[in-house]
C-alpha cells in the first residue's frame, strides 16, 4: 500500500494482511501521490484506491482474467456505479452518458485501436479513474501531470492512448464512487478551474469553437454528480 497520509486504520489494515505500506515524502498532491504509489508497487498490476470507493468483491478476480486473455494491456477498467446516501446507484444521466461513449470498446477488437480509444476519449473522459488497473511495465514513471488539478486523469489516458498496446474494458459494474458534499468529485465539479482544464484536454482533440462548446455540454452532464 502506499500513502502519505499514514494513520492508525492504515497501520491496522497492514499489520491484519501483511501488506508493507510505503509513505510518501516527496511530491505533495494528487498527481505525486499517484505516481508516487505507482512507482513502489511491484506487482504487475497496480490500482489506485480512493478513500470514497467501495469495490465489488470480484473486481480484482474480473480485472485479472481480463489481464490474461488481453493482447499487450496498458489499463484495464470496468463500468461504475455510484454510492448516494448508502443507496447503489447504476444509471443516471452521467452515468449513461459514460457507458455511451464507452460503448465501441465493448468490442475486444477496438481495444487496440488508437483511433477508436482517442474518438473515445475526444467526447470527455468517460473512464472512472479509481476503477483503473494499471500495467506497471507500460506506464510512464511520471504518468500523472502535476500541472492539471481535476482533470488529470483524462490527461492520462490521452498520454496513454497513444501507446501501442489495449485499452481494455471490463463491461460490468464493479466499483462505486461514494457521493456527498465532501467528496472530492463534489468538489471538483464546483471549481471553476475545472472547466478551464476540460477545456484544454478537449483542445487536444478538437479545434477551439468546437472544443468550447463540447466543454459547454460535459460541464452540464458533470452537474448529475452534484449533491
Amino acid at each position: 500500500m502506499a500513502t502519505s497520509t499514514l494513520n492508525d486504520h492504515i497501520k491496522a489494515l497492514s499489520e491484519r494482511y501483511d501488506i508493507p505500506v510505503s509513505v510518501n515524502t516527496g511530491e505533495s498532491g494528487i498527481a505525486g501521490d499517484w505516481n508516487f504509489a505507482l512507482s513502489v508497487s511491484d506487482a504487475p498490476i497496480t490500482m489506485i484506491a480512493h478513500q470514497d470507493d467501495v469495490y465489488e468483491s470480484t473486481y480484482a478476480e474480473k480485472v485479472v482474467e481480463a489481464y490474461k486473455k488481453a493482447k499487450d494491456p496498458i489499463i484495464l477498467f470496468t463500468d461504475y456505479g455510484e454510492l448516494r446516501e448508502g443507496q447503489k446507484v447504476t444509471s443516471n444521466k452521467l452515468l449513461r452518458i459514460k457507458k455511451f461513449l464507452l460503448f465501441p470498446l465493448r468490442a475486444r477488437c477496438f481495444h487496440t485501436s488508437k483511433w477508436v480509444r482517442r474518438r473515445v476519449l475526444s467526447f470527455g473522459s468517460p473512464i472512472s479513474c479509481p476503477s483503473v488497473s494499471y500495467v506497471s511495465e507500460r506506464v510512464p514513471e511520471k504518468l500523472f501531470d502535476k500541472n492539471y488539478q481535476v482533470s488529470l486523469d483524462w490527461a492520462a489516458w490521452e498520454q496513454l492512448s497513444r501507446l501501442k498496446g489495449s485499452f481494455v474494458y471490463v463491461h460490468e459494474t464493479l466499483m462505486f464512487h461514494r457521493i456527498h458534499e465532501g467528496s472530492e468529485t463534489t468538489r471538483q465539479i464546483e471549481n471553476s478551474g475545472r472547466s478551464n482544464e476540460d477545456l484544454l484536454m478537449f483542445r487536444k482533440f478538437w479545434p477551439k469553437p468546437i472544443a468550447s462548446m463540447l466543454e459547454h455540454f460535459y460541464r452540464k452532464a458533470e452537474l448529475s454528480n452534484k449533491i
